[in-house]
């Protein structure tokens, strides 16, 4: 069966979970806008550009809600993951990289969501800008860690994690917040046992895989803004620390099924159906990701050259 023909079952097969989920979430989540809801539906369908300036529209019309930002910074992230992209230890992943030009405005974009969602809460205590605020800072660990900035990582995924516990204690149902913890459970309990004393030492919070993977769960299955990240981060995690292929490959499945055209997203499912010896499909993905149209030259290029890597290994 082709992986086009595969990907139509697939979406079939989940779209009715997919939905019911989400509408659960936006009972209890955030209301997503409808010019929001479309540039997240680009962005994870490779095209962060076209996202940008659907929310840039957004951004002018709405200059003081923070959720613009934190959606542009989104799309700009995901740039930034495939443009870093390479193959260590035959794993697909962002490597460690320095600071370049295109930081600043990423890191202006979240700073501009940290405040603005500061500034609603000094008008009214609110789950949803503490869910705000939390992604905003978490956005900047991901940078900080993309650069290898441990201090700095650590400094802002402390925060965001306050934040992400603020908004559940407040509203329970906030599923988003919940993956929001789920991703930082889950890491912080992958740290080696020297970084792990040092935690200790520095008094950042612990976590647990176990519960990590629960929270991400609820915030796949009931999300409204982090259903697709936490998926995707969960997969690539259980690949990297726990090497569930099976798992992960089934996690990714849907993702693939909904959003055919995101290269970072191809190339890790091509990488765990290589791991799982399935070297037809992972060939399948693999092509599909060499022949994608993609508007931004750096994330174009690595994901042609990760392709190619692995196409001439399998074969």
């Amino acid at each position: 069966m082709s992986i086009a023909a595969r990907a139509f079952l697939l979406l079939l097969s989940t779209t009715f979970l997919w939905l019911s989920g989400r509408t659960e979430a936006r009972a209890a989540g955030p209301a997503l806008p409808a010019e929001a809801a479309q540039a997240m539906e680009k962005m994870y369908g490779g095209d962060s550009e076209g996202a940008i300036q659907m929310l840039r529209q957004f951004e002018r019309a709405q200059p003081e809600n923070p959720l613009g930002y934190l959606l542009e910074g989104e799309a700009e992230w995901w740039k930034m993951y495939c443009a870093a992209c390479d193959i260590k230890w035959g794993m697909v992943d962002a490597g460690r990289r320095g600071k370049m030009r295109e930081d600043e405005a990423y890191l202006g974009l979240a700073d501009k969501a940290i405040k603005l969602g500061q500034a609603q809460l000094a008008k009214s205590d609110s789950p949803e800008m503490h869910l705000y605020i939390g992604m905003g800072w978490a956005l900047k660990a991901r940078l900080y860690s993309l650069r290898g900035e441990n201090r700095n990582t650590a400094r802002a995924g402390v925060v965001a994690r306050a934040e992400f516990i603020r908004a559940v204690q407040m509203d329970p149902q906030m599923a988003d917040a919940t993956a929001g913890l789920g991703l930082y459970d889950y890491y912080v309990d992958t740290l080696s046992p020297i970084v792990r004393l040092l935690r200790l030492i520095v008094g950042i919070p612990g976590g647990n895989k176990r519960e990590g993977i629960r929270e991400m769960e609820t915030g796949i299955s009931q999300g409204t803004l982090m259903a697709v990240e936490a998926r995707f981060y969960l997969a690539k995690n259980l690949r990297t620390y726990d090497q569930q292929y099976e798992r992960a490959a089934n996690l990714m499945e849907p993702l693939i099924a909904r959003y055919p055209r995101n290269p970072s997203f191809l190339l890790l499912l091509g990488n765990l159906n290589a791991e799982l010896h399935r070297y037809d499909r992972a060939s399948e993905h693999f092509h599909s990701a060499l022949n994608l149209p993609n508007a931004d030259p750096a994330c174009a290029a690595r994901t042609r050259d990760i392709a190619q890597s692995y196409l001439a290994a399998l074969h």
